[in-house]
């Protein structure tokens, strides 16, 4: 479904002239055919999610590179595709619900992560990772002390 969308975003994309919504689009959807062909079947939205959440974490160190060097034409550039990334990604869930979650998650597997604390940060990762960005994961973990 949202391979889907994203083809249609690039068709409407083509036909109104949007270069830098255009170029993106092509990007990604070349990276999810990549990732199929590998995979040899189709990916599902939440592999989608995965794949666009690493190349806006490698579009983000792509502009600390750039600022090193005082190449702000590259970070605009580079910022232009994260938001058009970003309008494809699930709304997140807030600080406190994320909490929360992470809170019953300990809760639930308490056993299981007296024997081994460091179990909590996966299946942390695991839970959650469709619902926030795994370094939001971490700061909250570290906020409540469980890695």
């Amino acid at each position: 479904m949202l391979r889907e969308q994203l083809q249609k975003d690039q068709l409407v994309a083509l036909k109104s002239g949007q270069k830098d919504t255009l170029s993106a689009l092509r990007y990604i959807v070349s990276q999810i055919k990549y990732r199929e062909i590998e995979k040899k079947s189709e990916l599902s939205d939440d592999e989608i999610v995965q794949l666009l959440r690493k190349q806006i974490k490698e579009l983000h160190e792509a502009s600390d590179s750039a600022k090193k060097m005082n190449r702000n034409d590259l970070i605009e550039e580079n910022d232009k595709q994260v938001e058009i990334y970003k309008v494809y990604l699930p709304q997140e869930i807030s600080d406190e619900e994320l909490e929360a979650e992470v809170k019953k998650l300990a809760e639930t597997n308490a056993s299981a992560i007296t024997a081994n604390p460091k179990v909590i940060i996966g299946m942390a990762m695991g839970h959650l990772k469709s619902k926030a960005d795994p370094a939001r994961i971490q700061a909250t973990l570290r906020k409540l002390q469980m890695m």
